[in-house]
C-alpha cells in the first residue's frame, strides 16, 4: 500500500546530507553556494530497460552504479568534473527497504567522489514493470577542450563489462522470460580513472559506446576524417556472440551494443603506448584503429563474420 506521506524520508535527509560535506559546494537551508567559477556541463541518464532485471534481481547496488556510469563517462568525454546530481527513483511499488537501500548505495558512491546529493524525488507507478533510477547530474569543466579526433590519433579501445547499460530492450525482445547473470553486471566507471590521465597525455577525443553505439565515433570525426577499426583485439565477451546468433545482424549489432569496448579514446601517436600502459593498470585495453583523411565514415571489421561494417 503506497503511502504518499513517505516516512522514511527523514532517513533519506539523514543519508543525502552525508554527501554534502564536498571541496566544490556548500549547503545550508536546501541552499547551493558553488566553491568554484568555471563553465559548467549538465546531463541527465537513467538506466533505461535494464531496471527490470535489477528490479526482479534485487541487485539494486548494481543498478546504482549502472545509473552513475551512464552520466559520469558522458561527462569524461566532457571533461567535466562531477560536483552535484539529483535523482528520480521509479517503483512499481513502495518499499522502504528497497528505497533505503538504492539511496543508500547511492550516497555511499557519491561520498567516495565528492559529488553532493542536492535533491531527488521517489516516484510509485503500479503500471511499470521495473526500477528506473534517473540522474541529473552537473559537472564544471576547467579545461574547455573541443571532443574531436585528429588526423593520424591512435584509437585506444579500453573492454566493457559486458552489455553495460544499452540495448536492453532488444534484449528482452530476444531473451524473453530467459535470465542470464551477465543482464546485471554493472556498467564500467571509467572517469575515475582516465580523467587524472586528461592533464598528461594528448588525448584529443573520448566516445562513451552507448546508445547508438560505434555510431558515436562520427561525431568526433567531421567531414573529412575516417576511423579505421581494426580486427577485433578486444574481442566481445559471449554474451555479444550469443545475441548475434539469434538474429541481429552485423551492423545492428554495432549500431545498438558495445560489442565488448566501452569506451574509445583519440591519442596523438608518440602517446599512444605509454597511454595504454596506464589504462591497462585498472581496464583490459588495447590499440584498435587510427584515424585518416577521408569522408566522415567509421569502418569496423565485424567480430561476428567476416564483414567490414561501415556507418
Amino acid at each position: 500500500m503506497y503511502n504518499s506521506v513517505k516516512p522514511y524520508n527523514k532517513k533519506i535527509i539523514e543519508l543525502i546530507q552525508k554527501t554534502q560535506n564536498t571541496p566544490y559546494l556548500i549547503m545550508e537551508r536546501g541552499l547551493i553556494w558553488k566553491k568554484f567559477v568555471y563553465p559548467e556541463f549538465h546531463h541527465v541518464d537513467g538506466i533505461g530497460r535494464k531496471g527490470e532485471y535489477h528490479w526482479q534481481k534485487k541487485s539494486f547496488k548494481n543498478a546504482v552504479l549502472d545509473a552513475l556510469a551512464m552520466n559520469l563517462n558522458d561527462l569524461l568525454c566532457a571533461r567535466a568534473i562531477p560536483y552535484a546530481l539529483t535523482d528520480h527513483i521509479f517503483l512499481p511499488r513502495d518499499d522502504e527497504a528497497v528505497i533505503l537501500d538504492i539511496v543508500g548505495n547511492l550516497a555511499e558512491e557519491c561520498q567516495k567522489r565528492n559529488i553532493a546529493i542536492t535533491g531527488g524525488e521517489t516516484a510509485i507507478h503500479n503500471n511499470i514493470k521495473g526500477l528506473e533510477i534517473s540522474i541529473a547530474m552537473h559537472g564544471f569543466i576547467k579545461d574547455v577542450m573541443q571532443n574531436k579526433f585528429l588526423c593520424g590519433d591512435v584509437l585506444i579501445g579500453i573492454a566493457s563489462s559486458g552489455l553495460h547499460s544499452n540495448g536492453f530492450t532488444k534484449i528482452r525482445e530476444l531473451f524473453k522470460k530467459e535470465f542470464r547473470p551477465e543482464f546485471l553486471e554493472p556498467t564500467f566507471i571509467y572517469g575515475d580513472n582516465i580523467f587524472p590521465l586528461l592533464e598528461q597525455y594528448d588525448i584529443h577525443g573520448m566516445a562513451h559506446i552507448t546508445g547508438g553505439a560505434f555510431t558515436k565515433l562520427k561525431d568526433l570525426l567531421g567531414s573529412n576524417l575516417d576511423a579505421i577499426l581494426e580486427e577485433h583485439i578486444l574481442n566481445p565477451q559471449p554474451i555479444f556472440y550469443e545475441v548475434y546468433e539469434r538474429g541481429v545482424p552485423d551492423e545492428k549489432m554495432y549500431k545498438i551494443f558495445n560489442c565488448g569496448t566501452g569506451f574509445i579514446i583519440g591519442v596523438a601517436e608518440r602517446q599512444a603506448e605509454e597511454l595504454l600502459g596506464k589504462i591497462r593498470q585498472r581496464f583490459r585495453a588495447d590499440r584498435v584503429g587510427v584515424v585518416e583523411k577521408g569522408n566522415g565514415k567509421v569502418k569496423i571489421p565485424s567480430a561476428f563474420s567476416l564483414k567490414t561494417v561501415e556507418f
